[in-house]
C-alpha cells in the first residue's frame, strides 16, 4: 500500500515555490484570478505528487510576509518540508520566518531547493549554498540534501524527486505512524460549492481516517460562542477524484450533507465524535524564538496559530516573568475565541500585529482551568503532562482536571493516548491505585486523581458532619441536603457518588435517601434519655398493639420538638422497630411477629388479613400495615387477597 504524507513549501516570495510544484506535479497551484493577475500566491494551493511507495500531497503556501497567517494555516499537518530558496537572491527574511516556523511546528524531515540556477553562474550558486547551510545549522535540514534546480528548464527535477523520496524513507513510521491509530480529525482550510453537491471543505487528515456515511462532529466556533453539530460525510474526494475514505496524511474534500456554505469558515474543525472540546485556556509548553529579540513577557498579548485557526490571546508565563530567545517556560494562553486542541499540537505564536513570529510550543491541556502561577504542586504535575510514559501523563491530566475528572476517552484528547489503549491504560492505573474510577448515578465512568477523591469523600464527610451538629438528636440525614451543601462543585451526580463510595467503605451508613455518619452517635440530654426509656417500656408492654407517637407529646415537656428525633435514636439503636410513619413496635415484639407469621404461613395455603389479625391478637388498625410492612421486607407477598411467603410463591 502507498504511504500517505503531506508536503509542505516554504520559502520567500518570489522565490519560484508555485513554478517548482508544477514542475514536479503538473498542477498549477495558483487558482485565484488575483493570485494569476500580481503573479504572486495569496492563498495555499494544492497538489498530488507520486513518488513510487509514497503518495504526496503538496501544499503550496504564500512567501510574502502579509501572509503568513495563510503560509501556518497551509502548514497544518504537514510531515515533510521543501524549503525554496531562490539562486539569484538567497536567503531572505521570509526564508528565515518559514524555517524558524516549520522548526516550531516540529517538522523532523525535508529538502532544500535551489531555484532559478539558470539564471547564475557557478559561483553564485556555490555561495548560496553556503548560505542556505549557515541558514539550516542547528535545525531538522541541517543535513537535508541541496538540490540545484530550474522550473524553466527543468534541470534537477528528477533530483528533487530522488531527494524528496530519500525524505519520504527518513520520515517513515515518524510520519506516518503518528495520527494513524487516534481518531480522525481534519483542520478546515478551504470550502467551496459544488455544484449539484452542495458545501465541500477541505484540508489534510491529520489524523484518523473518514469514509462516506460516517457522523463527525462540526466544530463551529464563532467568536466567543463555540458550537459543536454533527454532520453526515455525504461524500469524499482526494485532488478531486472521488473515493470511499480518507486518511492520516492525505488531503480530502468533505461533501457535507445540509451544511450551508456561508456557514464554513477557515479555522473550523471536522473530527471524529466526541473527540475534540473547545477551549479558551491552554496549558502549554512555550518557546520564544532565537530571532525574538524580546523573547516572551508574561501577559504578552499574541496571534496564537493553532490547526487553522488564528485567535487574538495573552500569555500567562507561570513559572517566570520572561522566556529568553531560545529558551523553554511552561505557561497559559488565554484566548479571545475557543479552539479545539490536543495533547502534543504545535503552535506558533506571533505578535498582535501580525508583523513578527515570537515563538510557539506544544499543547500540554487542550482543555485546562486557570492555573495559580508558581504554584510548585500545579507547575509539577504540568510538567508531567510532557513526559514520554504515557501513564505518567495520563495521572498527570487527571490530577490536573480537578474535582471535574475525565471520562476515559478525554484521555485520548488530554495525554495522547490511543482510543484503544485508553481503557486498559485505565484499568491498570486503577488497579495500581494511581487513578480512581466513579461510576456515576448516569452509569458515566468518571476517572479522577485519587488525591481528589480523597479530597471529596472529606468534603461530604464534613458536610453529613456539619447536618450532625446542626442537629444531634438525628440519627440520619436528607442525603439531597448533604449534597447541597456540596453545590459549588458544580456536579451533583459526582458527589452522589463520592457518597455511594463511602457508604461501600462504611464511613457513612444509610441508602439514597438519607445517610449519616458512620461514627456518628445521637447526643441526648439526661432528661431526654429517660422519655426515650419509658416510650421504649411503653411499646415492649403494648406488644402488637402499640401506642401512637404524638401519645407522649404531654410526658416530654420541653422535649415535645424532639420526640421524633427521641424515636429515631431509639429505631437506631435497635430498640424500636418502625413499621410506618407513625406505627412503631419494640424490637422484641416485631421479631416475635415475624416468627408467628412465619411459622403460620409455612404450615398454610396462604392467610388473609383477617386471619392474621387473629393470629396475632391485634386489630385491624395495626394487622393491615403489619401486612405491608412484612411485604416490604420481603417476609410475605399478596396473592390475591392472601398473604404467602414470599419464597413460597409460585410462578406468574
Amino acid at each position: 500500500m502507498p504511504r500517505d504524507l503531506i508536503l509542505g513549501t516554504a520559502g520567500h516570495i518570489d522565490h519560484g515555490k508555485t513554478a517548482l510544484v508544477e514542475a514536479l506535479t503538473g498542477t498549477d497551484c495558483d487558482r485565484l484570478p488575483e493570485e494569476k493577475a500580481r503573479g504572486i500566491t495569496i492563498d495555499i494551493g494544492f497538489a498530488r505528487l507520486d513518488l513510487g511507495p509514497y503518495r504526496l500531497g503538496v501544499v503550496d503556501v504564500p512567501g510574502h510576509e502579509r501572509f503568513v497567517r495563510n503560509m501556518l494555516a497551509g502548514a497544518t499537518g504537514v510531515d515533510l518540508a521543501l524549503l525554496v530558496i531562490a539562486a539569484d537572491d538567497g536567503v531572505m527574511p521570509q526564508t528565515r520566518e518559514h524555517l524558524d516556523i516549520l522548526k516550531l511546528l516540529g517538522l523532523r524531515h525535508g529538502v532544500v531547493a535551489l531555484t532559478k540556477t539558470d539564471l547564475v553562474d557557478d559561483t553564485t550558486r556555490g555561495v548560496v549554498e553556503l548560505e542556505v547551510r549557515e541558514l539550516t545549522r542547528g535545525s531538522f535540514l541541517e543535513e537535508a540534501p541541496v538540490v540545484a534546480t530550474s522550473a524553466h528548464t527543468g534541470a534537477g527535477i528528477d533530483d528533487l524527486k530522488t531527494a524528496l523520496a530519500a525524505a519520504c524513507e527518513r520520515a517513515g513510521e515518524g510520519a506516518g505512524g503518528r495520527g494513524d491509530s487516534l481518531p480522525f480529525r481534519l483542520p478546515i482550510d478551504r470550502a467551496f460549492v459544488a455544484q449539484g453537491h452542495g458545501t465541500v471543505v477541505t484540508g489534510s487528515v491529520v489524523s484518523g481516517s473518514v469514509a462516506v456515511g460516517d457522523e463527525l462532529d462540526w466544530h463551529t466556533g464563532d467568536g466567543r460562542v463555540e458550537r459543536v453539530e454533527r454532520v453526515r460525510v455525504r461524500g469524499l474526494s482526494n485532488h478531486g477524484r472521488p473515493v470511499e475514505a480518507a486518511g492520516r496524511g492525505q488531503r480530502a474534500g468533505v461533501n457535507l450533507a445540509g451544511v450551508p456554505h456561508e456557514a464554513v469558515r477557515r479555522g473550523q474543525e471536522l473530527a471524529a465524535v466526541g473527540y475534540l472540546a473547545p477551549s479558551r485556556v491552554v496549558t502549554a509548553r512555550v518557546t520564544a524564538s532565537a530571532d525574538a529579540r524580546r523573547g516572551l513577557k508574561h501577559r504578552l498579548p499574541v496571534r496564537v496559530h493553532v490547526g487553522t485557526a488564528e485567535v487574538m490571546g495573552a500569555v500567562s508565563l507561570l513559572d517566570c516573568d520572561r522566556v529568553e530567545p531560545g529558551g523553554w517556560g511552561l505557561a497559559q494562553l488565554f484566548l479571545d475565541d475557543p479552539v479545539t486542541a490536543v495533547w502534543g499540537q504545535p503552535f506558533v505564536l506571533r505578535d498582535s500585529s501580525a508583523e513578527h513570529t515570537l515563538g510557539g510550543g506544544q499543547v500540554l491541556q487542550p482543555v485546562a482551568d486557570k492555573l495559580r502561577r508558581r504554584h510548585t504542586e500545579s507547575l509539577e504535575w504540568a510538567e508531567r503532562l510532557w513526559a514520554e510514559d504515557p501513564e505518567a501523563r495520563a495521572v498527570a491530566a487527571a490530577w490536573l482536571a480537578g474535582f471535574g475528572g475525565l471520562v476515559p476517552a478525554d484521555l485520548v484528547r488530554a495525554s495522547g493516548v490511543g482510543p484503544d489503549d485508553a481503557a486498559p491504560l485505565v484499568a491498570r492505573l486503577v488497579g495500581a491505585g494511581r487513578l480512581a474510577e466513579l461510576t456515576l448515578p448516569s452509569n458515566r465512568r468518571l476517572v479522577l486523581h485519587p488525591e481528589r477523591v480523597a479530597e471529596l469523600e472529606g468534603r461530604v464527610l464534613a458536610a453529613v458532619g456539619e447536618l450532625h451538629a446542626e442537629n444531634p438528636l438525628a440519627t440520619t440525614h436528607d442525603r439531597a441536603k448533604a449534597v447541597a451543601r456540596l453545590a459549588y462543585l458544580g456536579d451533583e451526580p459526582l458527589v452522589q457518588a463520592v457518597a455511594d463510595r463511602l457508604v461501600k467503605a462504611k464511613q457513612l451508613v444509610g441508602d439514597g435517601r438519607r445517610v449519616a455518619r458512620a461514627d456518628f452517635k445521637p447526643k441526648l440530654s439526661a432528661n431526654q434519655r429517660k422519655l426515650k426509656d419509658k416510650i421504649v417500656e411503653a411499646f415492649a408492654a403494648a406488644g402488637l398493639s402499640p401506642p401512637e407517637p404524638k401519645e407522649f407529646a404531654n410526658q416530654a415537656g420541653g422535649n415535645a420538638a424532639a420526640l421524633k428525633d427521641i424515636f429515631a435514636v431509639a429505631v437506631a439503636e435497635g430498640l424500636l422497630v418502625k413499621l410506618s410513619e407513625d406505627l412503631y413496635l419494640s424490637a422484641e415484639s416485631e421479631a416475635g411477629m415475624r416468627a408467628a407469621v412465619a411459622d403460620r404461613l409455612r404450615a398454610g395455603l396462604g392467610a388473609t388479613v383477617a386471619e392474621l389479625r387473629d393470629l396475632l391478637g391485634t386489630t385491624r388498625k395495626y394487622a393491615v400495615p403489619i401486612c405491608e410492612y412484612l411485604d416490604r421486607i420481603g417476609l410475605t407477598k399478596r396473592d390475591g387477597d392472601l398473604r404467602v411467603l414470599a419464597a413460597a410463591r409460585g410462578p406468574e
